[in-house]
């Protein structure tokens, strides 16, 4: 398999109604989620999940690319192939999580820090002869009533802009992810000013790290009302300050911006999208990559039984597609009761 260039892999991932699923999650998560529908989470439960996910028949009209997690870039589908070549197989570019999760910042008891940045740049050569294509790392940032702290911000935003770097010096396209989080009653006010301080703190290491902004995509949350706010906000008001926000933070020499769901309904996050897709006077293609989003209805109805393979693959791929007219700003809610 031929190792594309960054140029060629942002084209593919940015391609026209298409975005990215985010099947990277760690063990701790994965394993949360399968014990929601009483499935044990073993090497070989993951593997059969994750490849009843990736050979969902027309996916590819969709989803451009999938973020693996370490130990999916290294099993094998049922008929021998590894799954970073099922993938390319079926039409989309395989890429990895490359950050080891966030852990408690040192005298803030309260904020996060993303680690893995030791040892990364030999994990990044070995991942790209395992065939990934792009990268990603995730930064927390939490609101409360006296955080995000600037230090927070900063280690956060100085540790996003040395993963870039490395990303691109093994020629691997790095998604950066700074991920204000929903938790909390903050109003979308404070969301949107947080995200904005994020924002600027992270290109301006990326900056003083010397990345190329033309080789990267930004991953980053729509600006929302927090999870217990009162008074949460409509979408046509999510996308005016969600777009307002990235205006006055992401530079225009950006190729592209990825929404992540984070924690988002199936179908809120795919209206918001829509709302946000609609404005077509910004600089950059605007997309998503879900995690749960996409997956939720498939996990539901696999349970992880071969019997419920197909129809857990139709529920994916009805999800994919919705968000794929997301995009274009063609989604409509009629499309939710047309497939139930």
């Amino acid at each position: 398999m031929t190792a594309p260039t960054m140029e060629s892999t942002i084209g593919a991932l940015l391609a026209a109604r298409k975005g990215i699923l985010a099947a990277d999650e760690s063990l701790p998560t994965i394993k949360k989620r399968f014990a929601d529908i009483n499935v044990p989470s073993t090497e070989e439960s993951r593997r059969s999940y994750r490849e009843m996910l990736f050979t969902t028949r027309g996916l590819d009209e969709f989803i451009s690319g999938v973020i693996l997690f370490d130990e999916t870039l290294r099993q094998k589908a049922k008929d021998g192939v590894l799954m970073p070549e099922t993938l390319v197989e079926q039409g989309m570019l395989p890429g990895i999580k490359v950050d080891k999760g966030a852990v408690v910042l040192a005298n803030f008891a309260d904020e996060k820090i993303t680690q893995g940045l030791d040892g990364l740049r030999e994990r990044l050569k070995e991942y790209r002869e395992l065939g990934a294509c792009f990268t990603k790392w995730r930064a927390v940032i939490t609101i409360g009533e006296h955080i995000p702290t600037r230090t927070c911000i900063e280690a956060n935003a100085e540790a996003l802009a040395m993963f870039a770097g490395l990303s691109q010096e093994a020629g691997l396209v790095p998604i950066v992810e700074p991920e204000v989080l929903m938790d909390g009653n903050h109003s979308i006010g404070r969301c949107e000013e947080v995200t904005t301080v994020t924002l600027n703190s992270v290109f301006a290491a990326l900056f003083e790290h010397r990345v190329v902004l033309e080789q990267m995509l930004l991953k980053t949350g729509m600006v929302l009302s927090g999870k217990d706010c009162a008074q949460k906000a409509d979408v046509p008001e999510v996308a005016e300050a969600t777009i307002l926000c990235l205006l006055r933070s992401v530079p225009a020499a950006v190729p592209g911006i990825v929404f992540l769901s984070g924690g988002q309904s199936d179908e809120a996050a795919t209206q918001r999208l829509n709302a946000i897709c609609r404005v077509s006077d910004v600089p950059w293609r605007l997309s998503f990559s879900f995690g749960r989003a996409l997956q939720a209805p498939a996990m539901k109805i696999w349970k992880g039984s071969a019997d419920n393979v197909a129809a857990a693959q139709e529920a994916l791929h009805h999800r994919a597609k919705c968000n794929g007219l997301a995009v274009e700003g063609k989604y409509s809610e009629q499309m939710e009761s047309a497939h139930t």
